[in-house]
């Protein structure tokens, strides 16, 4: 994980708001590793984005973002990287 940053919109698309990168998840190469941000000028059912490296993006609120946080947290996911 890197030290918070801002940045300008991904390049998934266009957005008024700028987005805080929270975590990104591998940053040994640079291959456009996943990246968890914060979009403040999103509505709040949007405020999370988790980004990949294929340009794809998912939009989430911080709510849904600590259910997955906990899920993991708890092993439910344990058995995909099994």
């Amino acid at each position: 994980m890197i030290e918070p940053t801002v940045s300008p919109a991904t390049p998934s698309g266009p957005s008024s708001s700028v987005l805080e990168s929270v975590a990104v998840f591998c940053g040994n190469c640079s291959c456009g590793c996943p990246e968890l941000f914060l979009d403040h000028g999103a509505d709040e059912e949007r405020r999370v984005v988790l980004t990949d490296d294929f340009g794809q993006r998912v939009q989430m609120s911080l709510a849904q973002l600590s259910v997955l946080v906990a899920d993991v947290k708890s092993g439910a996911l344990d058995r995909l990287v099994a």
